[in-house]
């Protein structure tokens, strides 16, 4: 065996298999039964029904909603363009016919949900509702998913580019000059990246169009972030970095985003960690940028810096760690300490 699968080798086989099987259940864990929890929604009715009806919404079998008190119509539309709420549900006090107004461009599953949570509730009180999306997705982005898929694949290009950097002299910088050249290098990357990315997104196909600006730079920022915490962790821990910054961005990541499946929807391990991670945050930071006038993009940009933050000092740190140190020798010291000198034998022909 050892001819053939140095131990090494098996080691990293093991790791490979212990990720893979990692991957799988992560996906099927989170998509495979998708079950609304707490969805946030605002509630307008006439005052005197208000609090009931959000105390009955909110006591509802499994809790599907988490429902808030909206004193008009106009308050419930604000909260939506805030991304308070994932919906609103407004009562008439003139005749029997209810509205429900969602976002489908903030997660057209959850819109969907919502539909089904209130269907029953209102033939069970022989009133009857209209749905109006207030944030209907653009054309070219069918279903919304067009901010998920430009966000992951500018926190893959991240990764990649930092794993492509490492193969040149090592994974971890001999110096903190070589270090600081591979960070602008990254930077440099990441504006780059940025560009092509808006506007394959908004000029080639039309999905995410008129927000070129404002994607160019969150996107540089997604990119340079996601990079620079691979680096830390790939100077810090070599391969097995790169290992932590899969099963991070994209084991953990991707399901979690929000992608097809928003927070909601998701069960409580992937809602508490999306929010946190790359693709999550990107995912939607873009959709803030496009369809809910940048709501959400302080703080993924917060988040994002931070992740930024600690891969420029991680980075560094090794690098001065990790470098050789200089002896300086004086004239007349010799290298070899006197103690350790061998003694030197003369002997007569």
């Amino acid at each position: 065996m050892r001819d053939g699968v140095t131990p090494r080798a098996g080691a990293l086989v093991l790791a490979v298999l212990a990720l893979q099987l990692a991957f799988i259940a992560s996906y099927i864990g989170a998509f495979h039964e998708p079950t609304p929890h707490r969805i946030p929604v605002a509630v307008a009715a006439p005052p005197e029904a208000l609090d009931d009806l959000v105390g009955k919404l909110n006591r509802l079998p499994g809790e599907p909603l988490a429902a808030r008190a909206a004193f008009s119509e106009d308050a419930a539309r604000r909260m939506i363009d805030e991304r308070e709420v994932y919906g609103a549900f407004v009562v008439s006090n003139t005749d029997a016919t209810d509205r429900l107004i969602v976002a489908s461009a903030g997660g057209a599953s959850v819109a969907t949900a919502l539909e089904q949570i209130i269907t029953p509730l209102e033939d069970a009180q022989e009133r009857a509702f209209t749905t109006e999306d207030a944030k209907p997705a653009l054309l070219g982005d069918a279903r919304g998913l067009s901010g998920f898929y430009l966000a992951l694949g500018w926190v893959v290009g991240g990764y990649l580019v930092a794993l492509a950097v490492s193969m040149s002299k090592g994974a971890r910088p001999a110096n903190p000059h070589r270090a600081v050249i591979r960070l602008l290098a990254l930077a440099v990357y990441a504006a780059v990246s940025g560009v092509c990315g808006a506007l394959i997104a908004g000029s080639l196909f039309g999905a995410l169009d008129g927000h070129f600006a404002q994607l160019w730079w969150f996107g540089a920022l997604l990119v340079f972030a996601s990079g620079c915490f691979t680096m830390a962790l790939q100077a810090a821990f070599g391969f097995v970095g790169t290992g932590l910054t899969i099963l991070l961005f994209v084991v953990l990541g991707n399901p979690s985003a929000g992608g097809a499946y928003p927070a909601p929807l998701l069960p409580a391990f992937w809602r508490a960690i999306g929010q946190w991670l790359p693709p999550g945050l990107g995912t939607e930071a873009i959709r803030g940028i496009v369809y809910f006038s940048g709501a959400g993009v302080q703080r993924a940009a917060i988040v994002l810096g931070g992740y930024a933050l600690f891969g420029l000092i991680g980075t560094l740190l090794v690098a001065q760690i990790a470098q050789p140190r200089q002896i300086v020798i004086t004239p007349g010291q010799s290298l070899v300490p006197a103690a350790s000198r061998a003694p030197v034998t003369t002997s007569r022909p």
